[in-house]
């Protein structure tokens, strides 16, 4: 399964270089999104992800992925 910062990421520069979303229509908190660059391990709520899920457009195969690697991560601590 894929590391949760590396799947999002992948869809979130894809985003943005795309011009389907910006950062400020994600609905991510700041410093989340801060923690997530910064901290290893750290993975968004699920309502986070849904949210910038929506915004980035994805499909409900990519959101399920997401959602999966998000909650592997979490049990892994």
């Amino acid at each position: 399964m894929a590391n949760f910062k590396i799947l999002f990421f992948r869809y979130y520069d894809r985003a943005i270089a795309e011009g389907i979303t910006t950062f400020s229509k994600m609905g991510i908190n700041k410093n989340d999104f801060t923690n997530m660059c910064s901290m290893p391990g750290f993975v968004l709520d699920d309502e986070s992800i849904r949210r910038a899920g929506a915004a980035m457009q994805l499909t409900e195969a990519q959101l399920s992925e997401l959602l999966a690697a998000a909650a592997a991560e979490r049990t892994e601590e």
